[in-house]
């Protein structure tokens, strides 16, 4: 993981804000148009995926079940992207990793696709809404969609070549999948507060300006204190059931931006330091929120294999077999 260049998050004041400043809404921009976005380092999703395949139901095919160090791999997939040099891939995806909650104008998560919420961005007076705001749940969707796809897709095809060639396909979607929904369980990608408390946004307690915060705990503290077998404890029995995908992760995003005071509190009192022995309520926090992102991912990937075999259905219904 390369160092995150010095990029906190600035009020942003220019023009394009006006009708939401004068709502009363503060705004923060991730500035710099070159600079890599800031991501859970590679052990802490590896660990989160692990966790979510170790615990799913035997209902899930064998293949998906038995690709344990595919999907390890592939989780931090998304972060081997980042190419200064490669500017139309990058500037596709680079702003999927995150959603700054606190920007998002009245009616924008009723949006049902990206592109109409680009719109309703646009609408309210953001005048770069990828860098403003961001497109973490419609990438969480847009994947989540493609895995129930591939599903159905599986359950209808012969077994023959076509079927291995769906299941490479189903497991990349899943894997990539992965890296989404458990960087969403890190407060720091739903927040303008993303990399440090945000330079320009009132700051009463004090909390850390520190650029160097995200790594340290996500890459740093991770790889210090957090080893393989902590989440398996901690998982339940069973998966969650979504009965509305959709809205259930918008959910899963402010309840982890619910999280964001408490871990500038806890960086406050105790910090996130690699090189110290880790106090318990920091790791305890840590291991949390990495539990809460391997419950989701195994609640999303369970949703997709069920939610395919009424698709299967449907198909075959159309088909007339």
């Amino acid at each position: 993981m390369k160092k995150p260049s010095n990029r906190g998050a600035k009020v942003l004041l220019g023009v394009g804000a006006a009708s939401l400043l004068a709502a009363g809404i503060v705004m923060a921009v991730r500035e710099t148009a070159d600079a890599a976005p800031v991501r859970w380092g590679s052990h802490g999703h590896r660990i989160a995926t692990r966790s979510a395949l170790l615990h799913l139901p035997s209902g899930v095919p064998a293949f998906f079940r038995n690709a344990g160090e595919q999907l390890e791999y592939l989780s931090p997939e998304p972060d081997r992207w980042y190419s200064g040099d490669l500017r139309e891939m990058e500037e596709a995806w680079r702003y999927d990793h995150f959603i700054d909650l606190e920007n998002l104008p009245s009616g924008a998560q009723d949006a049902p696709d990206r592109f109409r919420f680009l719109e309703v961005l646009f609408e309210a007076g953001i005048s770069r809404p990828q860098s403003t705001v961001g497109f973490l749940p419609f990438r969480i969707m847009e994947l989540y969609q493609r895995l129930a796809s591939g599903f159905a897709r599986w359950r209808l095809a012969p077994d023959g070549p076509d079927r291995q060639w769906i299941q490479a396909r189903i497991l990349n979607d899943a894997g990539i999948l992965s890296h989404y929904v458990v960087d969403a369980a890190q407060p720091h990608h739903t927040t303008i507060h993303f990399n440090g408390w945000a330079e320009g946004a009132p700051n009463p307690r004090g909390f850390t300006t520190d650029r160097d915060f995200h790594s340290r705990l996500e890459s740093g503290f991770v790889n210090a204190h957090i080893r393989r077998g902590d989440l398996t404890p901690r998982m339940a029995p069973d998966p969650r059931s979504l009965d509305d995908v959709r809205s259930s992760v918008w959910e899963y995003l402010r309840a982890s931006n619910g999280e964001v005071s408490r871990l500038y509190e806890l960086e406050k009192t105790f910090g996130f330091d690699p090189d110290s022995p880790a106090d318990p309520e920091t790791r305890e926090f840590i291991l949390a929120r990495l539990t809460e992102g391997a419950e989701m991912l195994r609640a999303i990937w369970w949703s997709a294999w069920r939610e395919s075999e009424e698709m299967a259905r449907e198909e075959r219904r159309q088909r007339g077999s």
